[in-house]
């Protein structure tokens, strides 16, 4: 069949590579998946990452021995430099093995890509190599009480002293801070400055006098969000990416690669989840209800448009767009853990003393928070009026 005007053709000798490396990749993964390492199949993600952290640490550590961290990174840094469509079997058939949830996502998927994108070469000597041999884990330094998704907003400052920058200020839903040994902060470093300008994005060590984490009590009964405490923390004058005032757009690149194409893994995940709900609904008897039926056949075709707008976005910029994948994903979610409980029926409210959730309650209570955290669907909404929409800003107080 011709292609029609604006179709792609299908290069035969990609489509064979792309196969002889997910041979690759899935013969990797049966072959290391074993002995200590196949216990920990399936642990770890969204609300349990407490689960075995120190031993997902080093399966982490041992895929990057072996040349399986940071793939998607340019060979020139250390990584694979794997194609789009190949960073997509990658994602695909980790999910598939059930390996467990890597513990060096902020690092790999976030920071390592900005700074290949927008740091110093200094900058990338001092911390890609760490990040690629998971020996430096790192958490995000965003969202503030004062704040939340707003990112403009935020208060914590940071002055130039003697050399130094010198922090101080809040952070809230640090992701898995109690970890990591550095902080990507973003701090106000212009005097009188507000809303996009005037901040700059710091690279800031965690283990030092002056850093504070406090653990944050979850409805799951875990604590992987924390509020952090910047008290006249400091590190180097050259720990800035970008330039000094020009944060918003170094935050902005890093938030376009968080929803990248390791999103497609988070599919396979939902998928893997839905099927855990079908297969209770079967169980409890629920499915036999036309409503629930209803639901899960509009939970799995949404879940295929989501999956369908991902593919649609790869090899493009970060833009705007993520805002889109943002707010399909976060109530998609949200809805699935909903239809969860309604699935189990009357069990769902049972817990095993003093407080063991199963799957599927973990599920529920977890994803009340995404259509919060990684930016609020509001702020996500207003995103998409304003800025690729182009209309009317919304009046601000």
């Amino acid at each position: 069949m011709t292609p029609q005007r604006g179709e792609a053709q299908l290069d035969v000798d990609d489509e064979a590579a792309d196969e002889e490396f997910r041979a690759e990749i899935r013969d990797w993964l049966e072959s290391n998946l074993v002995g200590r390492f196949a216990a920990l199949r399936g642990l770890g993600g969204s609300g349990r990452e407490h689960e075995a952290f120190e031993e997902r640490l080093e399966w982490n550590r041992h895929m990057a021995a072996a040349g399986w961290s940071c793939v998607a990174w340019p060979v020139e840094h250390g990584g694979r430099g794997l194609s789009i469509s190949q960073q997509v079997v990658f994602h695909e058939e980790y999910a598939r093995s059930n390996a467990p949830a890597r513990v060096n996502h902020l690092g790999e998927e976030l920071l390592g890509p900005t700074l290949i994108a927008l740091g110093t070469p200094e900058q990338q000597a001092r911390f890609l190599p760490g990040i690629r041999a998971v020996e430096e884990l790192w958490c995000q330094g965003y969202s503030e009480p004062g704040a939340g998704s707003d990112l403009a907003a935020v208060a914590t400052r940071a002055r130039l002293e003697d050399g130094r920058w010198v922090v101080r200020g809040q952070k809230v839903w640090t992701s898995l801070a109690q970890h990591a040994d550095w902080c990507f902060v973003i701090a106000r470093t212009g005097e009188g400055s507000s809303r996009h300008q005037g901040l700059s994005y710091l690279l800031v060590p965690m283990r030092q006098p002056g850093v504070e984490v406090r653990p944050i009590l979850q409805l799951t009964g875990t604590s992987e969000f924390n509020e952090v405490f910047f008290d006249d923390a400091t590190t180097e004058a050259d720990c800035v990416v970008g330039e000094v005032g020009g944060g918003w757009e170094v935050a902005m690149a890093t938030l376009g690669f968080e929803r990248g194409v390791s999103t497609l893994a988070q599919q396979i995940a939902f998928r893997r989840e839905l099927d855990v709900v079908i297969e209770t609904a079967r169980r409890t008897g629920t499915i036999d209800d036309p409503i629930i039926r209803d639901r899960i056949v509009r939970a799995h075709l949404d879940l295929e448009v989501i999956r369908l707008h991902a593919l649609r976005q790869l090899g493009r910029d970060p833009g705007y767009e993520a805002s889109v994948t943002k707010l399909l994903w976060s109530q998609w979610h949200r809805s699935l853990g909903e239809l969860a409980m309604d699935a189990a029926g009357p069990t769902a409210i049972v817990v095993e003393a003093p407080y063991e959730l199963d799957e599927l309650q973990t599920l529920f209570l977890f994803s009340r928070a995404d259509t919060i955290y990684g930016g609020s669907d509001e702020i996500q909404r207003n995103v998409i009026a304003e800025r690729l929409l182009g209309l009317p800003r919304e009046p601000r107080p």
